[in-house]
């Protein structure tokens, strides 16, 4: 569960101008704060404990409400069954050898200012606290020294549950709220940190899209692809390649020399020439290739203009004069002129083409999947496309909606209209993204390979 600011504004401006509060004069507090328990107490139904991240840094204007929200939820609830967990930043200086506590020390003042008085202190830093600082944070912050934990910087994120429990974080939550349990079983955590370290052989992922400069645009595609790796005992490299770039350059080496390509999602026409050209190296070379969403929709549309014949074929989103709209507005879109909150968006069901790769895969013939588009395959050319051999192997229950494609004589080319990403967990990772990874370490023998064979010499006899 997750709600934003403007949720609780709107909520709250709706009610007003309803007339739910008889005219009285609305106010951040108890107005705004009511509508934020109220939210919280609706996502914790049913549940014995309720966890809730409040974002942003102590102080801010904008995280306030926010605060106040939860320090009241101290009186609601009785401080027994409250507990206030802080992460905060203790910066290591190199120049000084030394791990500062002052930024630490004035957070905990800012939040005690605001009236929440921390029961445990995260600290975040680049290696473990000795026990001297920790006595000083707890000295300085009015914090039992057990209770200030340890944040240090690990190699990767699923390490964190393993550093806490050596912490003893788990230990002070449960007894602090009075809620004992048995022993944790965390070997499933150890399992997936040593598939990660100790995994011998890399494949490399060449991922072409227009908001690279932020890597954490596709935050949970690069941790889907992780997943993929710890699934199939592989450390996985992603290298990030501007698709408009392509188009001014044309295909980089870590393109050409990667073991599997993946074009994500995106919106508009920037860049997208440079991502067709990826997915038609992936399709000529033989290279697995995995679209998602906007990925999907140029996979199409290559597809349709090089094997199909449809030139200058594309999205009406790209061009909205083409002559050949493989890709076009989803019916229940046309006519909207709201972006916000109108395109299709969650789950829907898919099913499956009996003997497709998305079958086997998936090993099930139903499927439902996360989406957020508002363009999709064009019924119109659905025939010529599978005519010239695309193969749509996932398609909404009434037959309408194109949702995965797939190449028949190609090692591995899938692309979904939909998210699997969000889908995929550590420990149990989203059978595209498992099939993609597997692929990927294929792709990378077989080019280990050819060198080799390339050098034997045959004799007939």
């Amino acid at each position: 569960n997750n709600f934003t600011t403007g949720q609780v504004y709107d909520t709250v401006i709706t009610k007003e101008r309803r007339g739910d509060y008889l005219g009285g004069t609305v106010q951040v507090i108890p107005h705004i704060t009511d509508e934020i328990k109220r939210r919280i107490r609706e996502a914790a139904e049913g549940a014995n404990v309720c966890i809730g991240e409040v974002g942003g840094t102590v102080g801010d204007i904008e995280s306030l409400p926010f605060i106040e929200a939860i320090r009241q939820f101290g009186w609601d609830l009785g401080r027994q069954n409250t507990l206030y967990v802080h992460l905060t930043l203790v910066p290591f200086i190199p120049t000084a050898g030394e791990l500062k506590t002052k930024p630490t020390q004035h957070s905990v003042k800012e939040l005690t200012g605001l009236g929440i008085q921390p029961d445990v202190l995260l600290c975040r830093a680049a290696k473990p606290l000795e026990k001297k600082v920790k006595a000083k944070i707890a000295l300085f912050c009015n914090v039992e020294e057990a209770s200030v934990i340890s944040a240090p910087d690990v190699e990767t994120i699923y390490e964190v549950p393993l550093v806490f429990h050596a912490e003893g974080l788990d230990e002070r939550i449960v007894e602090k709220l009075n809620v004992f349990t048995g022993s944790p079983n965390l070997g499933k955590w150890r399992r997936i940190v040593s598939a990660i370290k100790n995994s011998r052989e890399t494949v490399e992922i060449a991922m072409v899209g227009k908001y690279v400069d932020l890597t954490d645009s596709y935050k949970s595609l690069n941790e889907a692809l992780t997943h993929g790796g710890i699934a199939n005992e592989c450390r996985v490299k992603v290298t990030y390649v501007d698709s408009e770039k392509i188009e001014q350059e044309g295909l980089p080496e870590s393109v050409k020399s990667a073991d599997a390509i993946l074009v994500p999602m995106g919106f508009g026409p920037r860049g997208t020439e440079g991502k067709i050209q990826a997915v038609r190296h992936a399709r000529e070379n033989r290279i697995p290739f995995l679209g998602i969403c906007f990925g999907m929709q140029m996979a199409v549309i290559e597809y349709a203009r090089h094997v199909c014949g449809l030139a200058r074929a594309n999205s009406t989103e790209v061009d909205p004069d083409t002559p050949h709209p493989v890709i076009d507005l989803l019916g229940t879109q046309r006519g909207l002129t709201q972006k916000g909150g109108t395109m299709r968006l969650g789950a829907y069901p898919c099913v499956l083409e009996d003997g497709s790769l998305a079958r086997r895969l998936y090993n099930r013939q139903k499927i439902s999947e996360r989406h957020r588009h508002r363009y999709e395959v064009n019924n119109a050319y659905r025939e010529r496309l599978e005519k010239g051999g695309l193969v749509l192997s996932g398609v909404s229950p009434d037959g309408t909606l194109v949702e995965l494609i797939e190449l028949r004589d190609h090692p591995w080319f899938v692309a979904s209209q939909f998210h699997p990403e969000l889908k995929s967990r550590p420990m149990e990772c989203h059978p595209l993204f498992k099939g993609f990874l597997k692929a990927a370490l294929e792709s990378r023998a077989r080019r280990r390979e050819a060198p080799l064979l390339g050098g034997l010499k045959v004799v007939k006899r």
